[in-house]
């Protein structure tokens, strides 16, 4: 398999980014929903959220190197039975998901940092905190952070419906690309 993506199927780099992403988002959802729930005297009351920001950091400098590849290798075009309307909300929705994970990523940002300490990543390094001047930072990006979070997990599962959709409804190649095959 290619590294790069073609014309008519995505490359090895590309889905992989793209299949870590999705895992990631989804095990940090289910890790946040449960971490708010811990009691004082749990021990994973400091592990978990310290695992979440780490966890959230590492996918920030992922979804970077993402995008910096959308440049390098852009994805194929749509297959020739998609529609204008089809395309349009394709190339929005993967907007929306990309500015919908920086978002929840910078507001998560703005939560740990509020305090003015920076953010230990895996104990290896530290991210510094730039911005902690925002009135009642902590709670305004708390409630960001939180509905978008379900709302981006729920424009996934859409965009994982579509996906199914495409596949089994429309019989195009549009979910085989992303498993690297170029579907006939």
């Amino acid at each position: 398999m290619q590294w790069r993506n073609s014309n008519s199927r995505y490359g090895l780099t590309s889905i992989l980014l793209h299949w870590l992403v999705a895992l990631t988002v989804f095990s940090l959802f289910g890790l946040g929903l449960w971490m708010v729930g811990l009691d004082y005297y749990s021990s994973w009351r400091h592990t978990g959220p310290e695992l979440h920001k780490s966890i959230g950091l590492t996918l920030f400098a992922v979804m970077l190197l993402r995008v910096l590849w959308r440049f390098i290798s852009p994805p194929p075009p749509a297959p020739a039975n998609h529609g204008t309307f089809t395309r349009v909300a394709a190339k929005l929705g993967h907007l929306a998901l990309y500015l919908g994970l920086f978002a929840i990523m910078i507001s998560g940002y703005l939560i740990s940092t509020a305090d003015e300490r920076g953010i230990e990543v895996f104990g290896l390094f530290q991210v510094p905190a730039s911005v902690t001047s925002i009135p009642e930072q902590a709670e305004s990006a708390g409630a960001f952070h939180l509905y978008a979070a379900w709302a981006l997990v729920i424009f996934a599962l859409l965009h994982g419906l579509a996906a199914l959709k495409h596949h089994f409804i429309d019989r195009d190649p549009t979910l085989v690309r992303m498993f690297g095959r170029t579907g006939k």
